[in-house]
C-alpha cells in the first residue's frame, strides 16, 4: 500500500510503498476515501523539516533539553547516533480521516466490514491508504453524511474540547482570534449554541468567511473596528471568552485577547501561539486562562486510546471519542457546514506536489483533502497475517553449524533495536540482514531502507517457515515476547530476545515447554551488562574470590514521560519487570552463581524498589532501583566487596578495583559500553559455528525467575524461595 512519509533531517517528503499494517485486536482496519490536510499542524511540521540543524533546535527547545539530558547519561556518540537515527528516519503524517471498514479485529461488535466510519489520530488516522485504528479512536458516520465532510472529524474534535473548556452560555460573547481551520469551526460551534461571536484574523478573505459561517463580526486584529464592534456587542465590557486558534511566533493574540475580554474573562487557549502573558494586562482583570488539550479527555492515555478502556460517562461525560461522534452528528444536522471549508480536493497520488504547493503559498488554503481510489482490493489482501506456528517435518538438531553469511531476521524495529542493535549488525561480516517484521508498515520501512534488509513485511508466519533464515531477533514489547519466543523455537529457530524473556511464570513456562517439545534450546536474552568491556576487564582485575561477597548495585532509574508504554502495567508488566532482568543478570555473573531466594521491598508512594538477592555460598546483591532521584546523577553504579577487595563500577565511564594494588581504568573517551556489541558478536558467532550459547539456558531462567519474584515479593512482604524444579 502506499503512504504519506517525511524524513524529518532532510525535509524530503514521498509517497512511499509501505507492508499493510495488521488488523489487532481491539480496533479495526480501515481503508481511506478522504483524509484531511492540516494546513497548520502539518505544515509546521513540514516548514521545520526544511530548517537546517540550528533552525529545528531553536523550533524544539522542549526536544533539545531531552537530548542535552540524554547525552548526560548516555554520552555524545550514543546520543547522536540515537537522535540521527530518529532524524533520518520517514515519519508519518496524517490524523483526520474518513475511510470504509475492510476488517474487525477481535473484540471489536459497535461496527462491521463495510462500514464508513471517522478515524482519529497522528498514529491511526494517517495519510495512507488502510489504517488500523484502535475502538476509541473512531466514530460511525451518521446514515447521509458524505465521506469528505466527515474527514472532518478529527479537527472538529479539537474545535469543540476548546468550546468546552471556555464553557460557554447561552447569550454570551466571544472572540475568536485567529480564523483558520480551528477557528472557522470555533466559529460556528460557539453560534450554534447561542453565543454572539466576533473574529480576528488579518486576512480579509477569512473574516468574510467567518461571517458567511454565522460570526456578527470580523476584522484585522490591528484595526479600531474591532474594538468598535466589540464595545458595540457587550456595551463597553469586553467579550465573556477568547479563543486563541492563532500560530507562529507573534504574542499579539494574548495581547489582544487581554484588551478585549471583559473583567474575570474566560481567555482559551486551542493553537500553539506565543504565550507571553502581560502579567499586569492579566492580573488587573484576573483573566482566567485555559489550556485544551486536542480532541478532549482521553487523548494521550494509552489505556484509552490504545487499550480501548472508556471513562465512565457518569464521571466524563465528553471524552475523545464522544467528541468525534457529537461533531458529526452536527455536521450532517446541519448545525456545523465543513463545505464552504474545503479549498482543494487533491488525489493521492499527488499528495507531494499538493504539500509542495501549499508549503510554497502557490495553493491558498483553509483546508485540502487528499481522495483516495475508489476501487477497494479484495479483502484478503488487506487482510492481516497469521501467526499460527509453523509445521516442521524435520527439525534440524540444535547446535548445528550454518553456512556464511548468517541469515538475520528481526521482529520488531523500534528505538532500541534501531539505536542499539540494528547499528551494530548493519556493517558486521558474515551477517545478512533477512527480513525485518513489525505490525506498523512505516516501521517497517523504516528500517529496511535504514540497515538493508532484503525485505519488510507484516507476515510473522512467512518468516518463521522461511528455512534459510538461522536466527530471529525478538525486539517487540515485553508482553509479545514469550509467545514470539515460543512459536520461533518451536520453527526451530536460534532466537535472541529482549529482555524480559516472560512477565508471568505461565508465560516463562511455555517457552521451557517448547524447548522441551522442539528440542531446541539455542536461545539468547538480551542481557548484555555482563559482556560491557569494562565490566569485564574489572572482573578479571578482581581476580577469583573465597568468601562470600557483598554487592551493591544502584540504578537511577529516573522517572518516565507521560504517556511512555512502559506504564502500561497491567499489560506491559511493571518497569522492574522489564528492565530489572539485566541487573539481577550482572549481579549473578558477578557473583559466578544464581540466586535463591528474592526479597524485595519498596517505600509507600512511590515506585522505588529494594531488592535483595541471596547466593547458595551466602553471598548477596542489593539492588536499589529507584525513579526519584536528580537526572544529572549517574545511571548506573555498582560496588561489589569481598576478601578485603573492593570493585568500583562507575556507570560505564570508569571503573577501579581495590586490594593489594589498585587498578583504575582510564576514562574512556567515547561513549558508555554497555555490551550489546560483544554481546551481539558472540551471538552470531554461536549462530555460525553451532557453538554453545553466550549465556545458558540454566542462567536465563534462573534470572528471569528472580525477575518474576519480586513481584511475589512485594505482594507477600516476605522472602521468595527460588526452588530449582524442572
Amino acid at each position: 500500500m502506499k503512504q504519506v512519509v517525511q524524513n524529518y533531517k532532510s525535509g524530503e517528503l514521498a509517497v512511499l510503498d509501505v507492508p499493510v499494517p495488521g488488523c489487532k485486536p481491539g480496533g479495526v482496519l480501515v481503508r481511506s476515501a478522504y483524509s484531511l490536510i492540516s494546513t497548520g499542524t502539518e505544515l509546521m511540521k513540514v516548514s521545520e523539516a526544511g530548517m537546517s540543524m540550528l533552525g529545528k533546535a531553536r523550533s524544539r527547545p522542549d526536544q533539545v533539553a531531552k537530548v542535552m539530558q540524554s547525552v548526560a547519561t548516555n554520552g555524545v556518540p550514543a546520543t547522536y547516533r540515537k537522535v540521527m537515527g530518529k532524524l533520518d528516519s520517514y515519519t508519518p503524517l496524517g490524523y483526520s480521516l474518513c475511510g470504509v471498514v475492510e476488517q474487525v479485529g477481535a473484540g471489536i461488535d459497535d461496527v462491521k466490514a463495510g462500514d464508513l466510519v471517522a478515524c482519529a489520530g497522528n498514529e491511526h488516522a494517517l495519510h495512507a491508504e488502510l489504517n488500523w485504528v484502535p475502538k476509541n479512536l473512531y466514530a460511525p458516520v451518521p446514515d447521509g453524511l458524505a465521506p469528505q465532510h466527515a474527514a472532518f472529524g478529527t479537527v472538529g474534535s479539537i474545535a469543540m474540547q476548546g468550546v468546552r473548556q471556555g464553557e460557554p452560555q447561552l447569550g454570551e460573547v466571544a472572540l475568536v482570534i485567529g480564523l483558520g481551520l480551528i477557528g472557522q469551526l470555533v466559529v460556528q460551534l460557539l453560534t450554534a449554541a447561542g453565543v454572539r461571536v466576533l473574529g480576528a484574523d488579518p486576512d480579509p478573505a477569512r473574516c468574510e468567511l467567518a461571517e458567511r459561517l454565522g460570526a456578527d463580526a470580523c476584522g484585522d486584529p490591528a484595526s479600531a473596528a474591532l474594538e468598535t464592534a466589540v464595545a458595540e456587542l457587550t456595551d463597553g465590557h469586553g467579550v465573556d471568552q477568547v479563543y486563541l486558534a492563532a500560530g507562529g511566533g507573534s504574542n499579539q493574540p494574548v495581547e489582544l485577547a487581554a484588551r478585549l475580554c471583559r473583567d474575570r474573562g474566560r481567555v482559551v487557549d486551542i493553537g500553539k501561539c506565543r504565550l507571553d502573558l502581560p502579567w499586569n494586562a492579566y492580573y488587573e482583570k484576573e483573566l482566567d486562562v485555559r489550556f485544551s488539550r486536542s480532541y478532549g479527555p482521553g487523548r494521550y492515555d494509552p489505556s484509552y486510546e490504545l487499550e480501548g478502556r472508556d471513562y465512565p460517562i457518569g464521571y466524563v461525560r465528553w471524552t475523545e471519542r464522544r467528541n468525534l461522534a457529537c461533531f458529526l452528528d452536527l455536521v450532517a444536522c446541519g448545525k456545523v457546514d465543513v463545505e464552504p471549508l474545503i479549498s482543494h480536493v487533491a488525489d493521492f497520488d499527488d499528495a507531494v506536489e499538493t504539500y509542495q504547493r501549499l508549503k510554497d503559498g502557490e495553493l491558498k488554503a483553509i483546508t485540502a483533502l487528499f481522495r483516495y481510489p475508489e476501487q477497494a482490493q479484495d479483502t484478503e489482501d488487506a487482510a492481516a497475517p497469521t501467526v499460527a506456528v509453523p509445521t516442521v517435518s524435520v527439525k534440524p538438531g540444535p547446535g548445528r553449524a550454518t553456512r556464511t553469511p548468517v541469515k538475520l531476521a528481526f521482529v520488531g524495529a523500534g528505538n532500541y533495536a534501531t539505536s542499539m542493535l540494528l547499528p551494530h549488525l548493519a556493517q558486521r561480516d558474515g551477517v545478512e540482514l533477512s527480513t525485518v517484521v513489525t505490525t506498523t508498515a512505516l516501521s517497517a520501512a523504516n528500517a529496511q531502507r535504514k540497515f538493508g534488509f532484503a525485505e519488510a513485511t507484516t507476515d510473522l508466519d512467512a518468516v518463521l517457515g522461511d528455512k534459510s533464515v538461522d536466527a530471529v531477533f525478538v525486539v517487540t514489547r515485553h508482553s509479545s515476547h514469550a509467545e514470539l519466543t515460543r512459536k520461533a523455537l518451536l520453527a526451530g529457530k536460534t532466537v535472541f530476545v529482549e529482555k524480559p524473556l516472560a512477565l508471568t511464570e505461565d508465560e516463562l513456562a511455555g517457552v521451557l515447554a517448547a524447548v522441551e517439545e522442539s528440542g531446541n534450546d539455542r536461545l539468547q536474552v538480551g542481557f548484555n551488562r555482563r559482556f560491557a568491556p569494562l565490566l569485564q576487564e574489572a572482573r578479571k582485575q578482581f581476580g577469583a574470590r573465597t568468601g562470600p561477597a557483598s554487592l551493591r548495585y544502584l540504578v537511577n532509574a529516573g522517572r518516565l514521560q507521560h504517556g511512555s508504554w512502559y506504564l502500561q502495567q497491567g499489560t506491559e508488566g511493571s518497569r522492574f519487570a522489564g528492565e530489572g532482568g539485566h541487573f539481577i543478570d550482572t549481579a549473578s555473573w558477578l557473583l559466578d552463581a544464581d540466586p535463591v531466594s528474592v526479597y524485595a521491598v519498596a517505600p509507600a508512594g512511590n515506585e522505588d524498589l529494594q531488592v535483595v538477592l541471596r547466593y547458595p555460598d551466602g553471598s548477596t546483591a542489593t539492588i536499589s532501583y529507584v525513579t526519584t532521584g536528580a537526572p544529572g546523577f549517574p545511571k548506573e553504579t555498582l560496588d561489589l566487596v569481598a576478601d578485603g577487595k573492593v570493585l568500583r563500577l562507575d556507570d560505564f565511564v570508569r571503573a577501579s578495583v581495590y586490594g593489594r594494588k589498585k587498578w583504575v581504568s582510564s576514562r574512556l573517551p567515547k561513549a558508555r559500553d554497555k555490551g550489546q556489541n560483544a554481546e551481539l558478536a558472540s551471538f552470531i558467532k554461536a549462530v555460525r559455528t553451532g557453538g554453545p550459547m553466550p549465556v545458558p539456558l540454566e542462567s536465563l531462567v534462573a534470572t528471569t525467575a528472580a525477575t518474576l519474584a519480586v513481584q511475589a515479593g512485594l505482594a507477600g512482604g516476605a522472602p521468595v524461595t527460588l526452588e530449582r524444579a524442572r
